[in-house]
């Protein structure tokens, strides 16, 4: 069976953006010892305590995540971002997200506002539903939570 929107089960995509694929070793004192695989483990075990099934994606490729972004507004009940270094550069991605219907957060596992000045510009939360960021691990299980009430409402 292919699943679609309609489909009883309602499908979250998950995506992740750049250097995303080096959690775990990457600046842990910043993103935390969870690996990315952990962080997607994680979202699962979560999603299917509240029905919801979750479609996790990484890329370190701009073009890869706004045909995932589309695909997401073709398939999925609701998408949940973490655009990494690209929240602050890509237009693209800010565009693709606002030709969605479903809700949409973007998420980090840092707090932004607290690091480098030029983290502090967003050009994706201006085009979602809101933004959750500096609980690590959480930020995504919070994300989930968010959604799914959008969904209820």
């Amino acid at each position: 069976m292919i699943e679609t929107r309609d489909s009883m089960t309602k499908i979250i995509y998950i995506i992740n953006g750049p250097n995303l694929n080096l959690l775990g070793t990457r600046e842990p004192e910043i993103y935390g010892r969870s690996t990315l695989n952990d962080i997607e483990k994680e979202c699962i075990k979560y999603s299917k305590n509240i029905g919801l099934n979750i479609i996790f994606k990484q890329s370190n490729i701009e073009g890869e995540i706004v045909n995932l972004i589309q695909k997401a507004g073709d398939l999925a009940s609701g998408l949940i971002i973490n655009p990494a270094a690209y929240t602050h550069t890509s237009v693209a991605i800010h565009d693709a997200i606002k030709t969605l219907t479903i809700p949409s957060i973007e998420i980090h596992l840092s707090q932004p506002a607290k690091r480098e000045s030029f983290r502090n510009k967003s050009f994706v939360a201006e085009a979602v539903n809101g933004t959750i960021s500096g609980f690590g691990l959480n930020s995504y299980l919070l994300a989930i939570k968010a959604i799914d009430d959008l969904l209820k409402t």
